[in-house]
């Protein structure tokens, strides 16, 4: 039976910071370092990034999505020194810190069709799509076509990027339970008998059909998001998807070779240690290019009174219309499934609004959003009439 190597070895080193009274500082204990003054400056950068937000929420359909997005370099990092710091429980951080990916597309998602509701065609979010030709698939399925209009392509749309949020804390889970009882081997070779290769064939998957889903709207509506800044935004976000990804490749294949074990770690154990080290560092600069991609200025209104930071950072943590749009998306294959007549028919037309569920105010209606009215600066829920 195949058995996978320790990441660690029994050895563990008694030392500290102190020792005979003098300063006992190794290359660990400097990346430990490091690491740490990283990632207390990427909070820091973040707190000011999410603050600023929360003092002018005056635009909650999309901030609430904005601010989960400027979360993902402090979640980086903190939880990359952590498991510098901790390193024999690399494996449990790592798969903690991957699933807040989901997050982060997700909410890029419901971010982008809020700028198209917000940009479209006389503000009227329906007509967004509506006018869209039949037009081919982006790479590698260009061979097919497909058309915006049709009653299904929306609601199939948002759940290509959405199921990644279900998918991907699944695996976390299944992996951290898997390690727990020693058959997950993230470090060792790929083999049919561990659970490893088949957690990261199924993320791979959902992550390339998330990302696919991101594309393919982006080139159906980049029309609509001119002006936006939508590939800084992405950018922002899959540049840190890429580093920590290729970076980890790149660590695992210099075990051995040239990252060799010492007294008290593994190869595995540095490999794991310079790219928790590495993310720490790398987040810093992302923190402040999300400070300059997701700006506030976009969302400030001169006059207007400061809004309480209490209800922004509820409605960050309130995943309930993760929750609410994916199931509007399951109920709607389940009426497809059964062959309900709206959901087939061709010649009815298909309500952005309602399938995206950007419904409600805009700001031609008066007042641009309900944090705009003063009575609501000060206020944990909003006046809405």
């Amino acid at each position: 039976m195949a058995t996978c190597p320790s990441d660690n070895l029994t050895a563990v080193d008694q030392s500290s910071f102190w020792s005979s009274g003098n300063l006992n500082w190794d290359e660990h204990r400097i990346g430990w370092a490091i690491a740490g003054g990283c990632a207390v400056l990427t909070v820091l950068i973040s707190i000011v990034s999410v603050l600023q937000h929360c003092r002018n929420y005056n635009n909650p359909r999309e901030q609430r999505q904005i601010l989960r997005i400027l979360y993902m370099p402090p979640v980086y990092a903190v939880i990359s020194f952590f498991s510098y710091r901790y390193f024999r429980s690399y494996t449990y951080y790592e798969l903690i810190e991957v699933a807040y990916e989901a997050v982060t597309l997700s909410a890029f998602l419901l971010l982008l069709i809020e700028f198209v509701a917000a940009t479209a065609v006389d503000r009227d979010a329906t007509k967004a799509i509506e006018r869209k030709d039949k037009r081919p698939l982006p790479i590698p399925f260009c061979c097919w076509r497909y058309r915006p209009t049709k009653p299904y392509f929306m609601y199939t749309l948002k759940w290509s990027v959405l199921q990644y949020v279900i998918f991907r804390p699944a695996v976390s889970i299944a992996g951290i339970i898997c390690q727990l009882y020693g058959v997950l081997c993230e470090s060792g070779p790929y083999s049919i008998y561990f659970a490893s290769v088949y957690l990261e064939a199924i993320d791979f998957v959902s992550i390339s059909v998330a990302l696919y889903g991101l594309f393919l709207f982006y080139g159906l509506t980049k029309e609509e998001l001119e002006g936006r800044r939508p590939l800084a935004k992405f950018l922002s976000i899959k540049l840190i998807v890429m580093f920590t990804f290729y970076q980890s490749f790149i660590f695992s294949a210099l075990e051995g070779r040239v990252i060799k074990a010492t007294q008290y770690w593994t190869a595995t154990n540095i490999a794991d240690g310079l790219n928790a080290l590495t993310i720490c560092i790398e987040m810093v600069f992302f923190a402040a290019l999300m400070m300059w991609a997701y700006t506030v200025n976009e969302y400030k209104i001169p006059g207007a009174r400061k809004t309480s930071i209490w209800r922004p950072l509820w409605d960050s943590i309130n995943y309930w219309d993760f929750i609410t749009e994916i199931g509007g998306s399951l109920k709607f294959f389940f009426d497809y499934a059964r062959g309900a007549p709206s959901t087939h028919s061709s010649s009815q037309k298909v309500d952005f609004a309602q399938a995206f569920g950007v419904g409600g105010r805009s700001p031609a209606d008066g007042a641009p959003y309900p944090y705009s009215d003063a009575r609501n600066a000060d206020s944990s829920s909003p006046i809405l009439s």
